[in-house]
């Protein structure tokens, strides 16, 4: 009988750990989640799984080396997928060195955890396309220079070369994905995309009258954040350990995004659409679209849920749930 493979996810609670966990678990394996003390009480997004076979919850914190080291030496895991960042731009202005200490100098304490106590176990480590912050390319490869214009981006930057330097001198299996945006009906409200739909929702229910934004002209590469999980999963079935641009490969402006959800309810946006400076960025990226080619080649990657799928999908989400509470 073949053995089962044993999953361990870090940020389990998130919107990328919570549906790596549940994809793991719909393949049958030992999924094993980290939590941490401050998410105990916000175990929303994994609570279908509690108490089901093969499913496991361990208590730790990327701040607390002793209690990783603990559950790695335990687990001996046999692939590791690290979505546990501090993962919020504007956060990471405010709150610089936690922002820094969890995005990027936690890297390099759980590899040198990996290196010690499961040096046979693959390491997934998630990148982001804000290191590209400053690109004059009209699209962004694996090969594009970094120009970080965050704390969050200086993390994942420092991430980055955590990785390249534990995989050529430690030879160990790292495999790395640079996300572009990817949302979800679990996001967040601080992101400006569940802002959007919720507050499209408690308009549309004449609960909120205006919705405020800041920079509505900005274009992004959006996706789906479960079809980016799945092109994780396949990334650490490659044989050699490798890193991908996960992309959609396409713009559109936060404006486009607002529309589409208005006329999804069949309401004008522009009646209920209020610019507010403070919204603004300290620091604007320039235009980030994703060049998706080595992907596509390698592993056969492909977009399964466009820009309008994801807008129904976080609108029915929001409506349902303002609905619930009405």
């Amino acid at each position: 009988m073949k053995k089962k493979k044993k999953i361990l996810i870090l940020g389990a609670t998130g919107q990328d750990g919570s549906f790596m966990a549940k994809f793991m678990h719909e393949k049958k394996f030992h999924v094993h989640c980290v939590v941490r003390k401050s998410a105990t009480g916000n175990l929303k997004n994994i609570r279908e799984l509690i108490n089901k076979k093969n499913f496991f919850i361990h208590h730790g914190d990327l701040l607390d080396l002793i209690s990783i080291e603990k559950i790695i030496k335990k687990i001996k895991p046999d692939e590791i997928y690290n979505f546990a960042d501090q993962d919020h731009v504007r956060w990471s202005f405010e709150i610089p060195s936690y922002s820094f200490d969890v995005t990027g100098s936690s890297v390099v304490k759980i590899l040198e955890i990996v290196k010690n106590c499961s040096p046979n176990s693959k390491f997934f480590q998630p990148l982001s396309s804000n290191i590209f912050g400053n690109s004059k390319k009209k699209k962004q490869n694996e090969n594009e220079t970094f120009s970080p214009l965050s704390i969050y981006a200086l993390g994942k930057v420092t991430a980055y070369y955590a990785c390249q330097m534990y995989r050529d001198v430690y030879n160990l299996k790292i495999y790395n994905a640079i996300f572009y945006n990817h949302e979800s009906e679990i996001r967040p409200d601080e992101y400006v995309t569940r802002k959007i739909t919720k507050a499209v929702s408690r308009i549309f229910y004449h609960r909120q009258k205006f919705l405020f934004l800041g920079d509505i002209k900005a274009k992004i590469d959006w996706g789906y954040a479960k079809d980016y999980v799945k092109a994780a999963y396949k990334i650490m079935q490659l044989s050699d350990p490798d890193i991908f641009i996960i992309a959609s490969g396409k713009s559109y402006s936060v404006e486009y995004f607002v529309n589409r959800c208005f006329q999804y309810v069949g309401l004008n946006y522009k009646k209920y659409l209020k610019i507010n400076k403070k919204f603004l960025r300290p620091s604007k990226n320039t235009l980030l679209v994703g060049d998706t080619s080595k992907a596509k080649r390698k592993f056969n990657f492909k977009i399964e849920t466009n820009l309008d799928d994801i807008i129904s999908i976080m609108m029915e989400n929001d409506l349902k749930n303002e609905m619930k509470d009405k």
